[in-house]
């Protein structure tokens, strides 16, 4: 088969969809078919690229509108679509996230061609806001006629088929994996000392990933000088949590990594002994999955499809709230600091 992924968000840019659609075009190149991928350009990163195992990539170019997805036109960018689609003699267009425009117009494009389509919704959305309205009439529009979609929780299921009105038979839930042979427990990378206890993020930066909450904790741990914070990943909500671990004097204690490549992600979770995640809306979360399979206890918000991922006894969820997610991370504190003392008493009876 001859498949056309098809998305907004891609390598350079940074992500869970990016890292999906790389992974998955992967697996399918693997299995003996023909992919390529269709994304819009990223600064001079234009036309025809390869990436592994000849994965092609075509970044076209179409001008970014808003936060990396390109103008909704609906049929400005039917020629040169038609004609990618035409010459690789696409079979499949498989588009990704109800936030790209580029693919809600490559599946269109795919059904005038009488092409057969394939949607996975990445995320979940509101009813309410004119943004939404939007973006759901455009949903609507794109997966009219879309043989199958897929979503990663049930709960994204039922996002989906309440905004976009397509029957449920339709929709399958498909939850995403993480390869535990890569993301696996290192003790020796934490702290040696009985006391350092690390709480990890590893976080997109911006509002809907709950850095308002983040920011809100900090200087409730202030008092616990055993606890240290290191933060992974970059977006507008840097400067918040910059100014304040500066106000709060706790520069010493909470490591602002900045951007990081998913190959790198593993490292910084072995580091650590707590792994905190505050989003406000989440359809699907990679990050505790494989902050479970280094070893990290989780403390997470309990949203979207959230509690569907992890077992009761891996994860400890919370209100998103400050005071709830305080009380979260309390807890696990608490838990770690027994298991300490649990291993150090050992050591000394020469149990270990």
């Amino acid at each position: 088969m001859k498949i056309c992924m098809a998305s907004d968000f891609f390598y350079p840019n940074m992500g869970g969809v990016e890292e999906h659609i790389f992974n998955l075009s992967q697996c399918l190149l693997a299995r003996g078919h023909n992919v390529i991928v269709i994304t819009h350009s990223y600064g001079d990163r234009k036309g025809i690229r390869y990436m592994t195992n000849g994965l092609k990539v075509y970044y076209v170019p179409i001008k970014v509108f808003y936060n990396q997805v390109v103008l909704p036109t609906m049929i400005c960018n039917i020629p040169l679509l038609r004609y990618i689609l035409l010459r690789e003699q696409i079979d499949i267009v498989h588009g990704h996230s109800a936030f790209s425009t580029l693919a809600h117009e490559t599946m269109n494009v795919a059904q005038l061609l009488g092409l057969r389509s394939v949607f996975t919704d990445h995320s979940l959305f509101g009813f309410a806001d004119l943004s939404a309205v939007v973006t759901n009439k455009f949903l609507e529009i794109s997966l009219a006629n879309c043989n199958h979609c897929v979503c990663v929780s049930h709960t994204g299921k039922e996002n989906t088929v309440l905004r976009a009105k397509v029957h449920q038979d339709k929709v399958s839930v498909i939850p995403n994996a993480v390869d535990t042979a890569y993301f696996t427990p290192n003790p020796c990378r934490r702290p040696n000392d009985d006391e350092t206890i690390n709480i990890v993020v590893v976080s997109r930066l911006v509002y809907r990933k709950g850095v308002d909450l983040l920011a809100g904790i900090l200087p409730k741990l202030k008092h616990l000088p055993q606890v240290h914070f290191i933060i992974g990943g970059d977006g507008p909500k840097r400067a918040l949590l910059e100014e304040i671990r500066e106000r709060n004097n706790m520069q010493d204690r909470v490591v602002m990594l900045g951007a990081l490549e998913h190959a790198k992600v593993r490292d910084v979770l072995v580091q650590g002994h707590i792994f905190l995640n505050t989003s406000l809306t989440e359809a699907y979360c990679m990050a505790i999955v494989e902050a479970a399979a280094c070893g990290l206890q989780v403390v997470s918000t309990k949203v979207g499809g959230i509690p569907e991922v992890l077992p009761a006894s891996l994860i400890i969820l919370t209100e998103p709230t400050v005071e709830s997610v305080y009380r979260g991370l309390r807890e696990a504190i608490r838990r770690e600091m027994e298991k300490k003392q649990i291993t150090s008493a050992r050591y000394a009876n020469g149990s270990i």
